[in-house]
């Protein structure tokens, strides 16, 4: 086994036990040129172009296309070697760290972005499902969310400074050009630590975020607020409780759906923030949301689909809660959408979850 050492060598992320306090995002401007660039794809470099190794197993196509972006920083040094054959070193360095060290079949990311804006593609055929636009590679970079996630590493640490300007920018045109092709909105785009108990993409990085929605859409247009999950506990109780119930039921947790947040829901709770590598608090909060709420549509299934249903009962759209997503719940679901501003589409996904939970 080869080991990977020296300055490009991505360290291992540290798993936090608490909340971080994020530092205020400092302005980036792209400028009139950049906003001019509403539909630029940047040029994205292969794996054949920066010398990957072959993947060490074939790396599986998902039928489906992703529902979300998730942003991550190496955690490397912020170079100052701003070449597009740095950008080819540290690739190579992190396929190597990730096949050596973690045994993983091919770097875990589908895209980086190197601190000289130019950017390569991770897993072997990222770039070719991306430009196909209907279908995914299953990836390694976010525990819970690497079948329905794309992932961009952005080269460096963003801890306690901001990404360079141009970096920034080419980061927004790929995430624009990802949404395009994949039919995602500027709202879909998260960081690592929405997910799981990490710092990643740093507090600099991550205090950027919603600015990062707003100009993706501004390329792309829609609203890009992200979806604002209620925190629930011991001793809540209600419809939203319920819900909660019915999704850990879903991923094979057995708490009642009696609508009491008791020691069983609590256990649940924290049984899958575990699974999931989120923060293990038995509170269900952002990171417990993000991991257990997924796209739910007509033809759909299940207890989400029941959640989903009780959830429309009680603000006010009766609907049947058969755990059945059929026309008369799609009937329901659009009116919803509509009285609450969202675009009325049927489909269940994270922001209209969210506003149900409000």
């Amino acid at each position: 086994m080869t080991t990977v050492t020296g300055p490009n060598q991505p360290r291992r992320r540290t798993l936090l036990t608490g909340v971080l306090a994020l530092g205020a995002a400092t302005a980036l401007p792209l400028g009139a040129a950049g906003a001019a660039r509403a539909a630029a794809v940047p040029p994205i470099a292969d794996c054949g172009t920066w010398g990957a190794r072959p993947a060490s197993s074939p790396v599986r196509i998902l039928p489906t296309p992703p529902v979300k972006i998730i942003v991550h920083h190496t955690a490397t040094p912020n170079v100052t070697d701003l070449s597009r054959d740095q950008a080819f070193r540290l690739a190579r360095s992190m396929q190597n760290w990730a096949m050596d060290e973690r045994h993983w079949i091919d770097t875990g990311q589908h895209f980086t972005v190197s601190r000289g804006a130019h950017v390569v593609e991770g897993r072997h055929s990222s770039l070719a499902e991306l430009q196909g636009g209907a279908r995914t590679v299953e990836s390694a970079h976010c525990t819970g969310q690497n079948t329905v996630a794309i992932g961009i590493e952005n080269e460096g640490d963003y801890t306690s400074v901001d990404p360079r300007t141009e970096q920034y920018a080419t980061l927004v045109e790929l995430c624009a050009h990802i949404c395009r092709q994949y039919g995602l909105r500027a709202y879909q785009i998260y960081g690592h630590r929405d997910f799981n108990a990490t710092e990643c993409p740093g507090d600099r990085l991550y205090a950027l975020l919603p600015r990062l929605r707003r100009d993706v859409a501004a390329r792309i247009g829609g609203d890009p607020a992200a979806p604002v999950w209620p925190l629930l506990r011991n001793g809540d109780a209600g419809d939203r409780v319920r819900a909660l119930q019915h999704l850990l039921a879903g991923r094979g947790a057995a708490p009642d759906a009696d609508g009491s947040f008791g020691p069983a829901t609590e256990k649940a709770v924290r049984d899958f923030q575990t699974l999931v590598r989120a923060t293990a608090d038995g509170f269900a909060g952002n990171q417990t949301w993000h991991q257990l709420v997924a796209p739910v549509r007509q033809n759909d299934n299940g207890e989400a689909v029941e959640a989903v249903q009780l959830l429309l009962t009680a603000r006010g759209v009766p609907t049947a809660a058969d755990g059945v997503f059929g026309p008369g719940t799609r009937t329901a679901v659009t009116t919803f959408q509509s009285s609450a501003g969202l675009p009325a589409d049927g489909l269940v996904d994270a922001r209209t979850f969210g506003r149900l939970l409000g």
